[in-house]
């Protein structure tokens, strides 16, 4: 069963065209809707993940990113950390220099706003192996 289906037409934002500009560094669908680009200072983004979908880990230099998760069910982890079960309204800081990822449960599509300054790295993908021990 698939849960939070009604996610992926946008819960609060419309939830864009499919994310082909990072499709590279996400396992599974994504889609983009850029709700902000000051000259490349601050992007605030809408991004919706297809259940199972995540991105690769990643490090954000000069910068940081907040996740305001406005739909569904998802994941965050931080390198060294377990994985954090996120639902609407939950708020994630990531701080320069951490490498992190995030993404949708594997049931669930997941929404979240992302504000997001400095410069991403992007690394490697999170493993199936990895992923597949994570439990709702």
């Amino acid at each position: 069963m698939i849960k939070n289906e009604s996610v992926k037409n946008g819960v609060i934002f419309d939830s864009g065209d499919a994310n082909t500009q990072f499709s590279q560094y996400f396992i599974g669908t994504s889609y983009l809707n850029t709700l902000v680009s000051e000259n490349e200072i601050v992007n605030v983004s809408n991004v919706t993940f297809e259940p199972a979908c995540r991105n690769n880990w990643h490090i954000h230099h000069d910068g940081y990113q907040i996740l305001l998760v406005t739909g569904g069910e998802g994941w965050y982890q931080e390198i060294g950390k377990p994985a954090q079960h996120l639902t609407t309204g939950d708020v994630i800081v990531t701080h320069a220099e951490i490498k992190h990822w995030h993404g949708a449960t594997k049931d669930s599509w997941f929404e979240h706003i992302a504000i997001t300054t400095g410069t991403p790295e992007w690394l490697e993908p999170v493993s199936n192996d990895d992923y597949e021990q994570l439990s709702n």
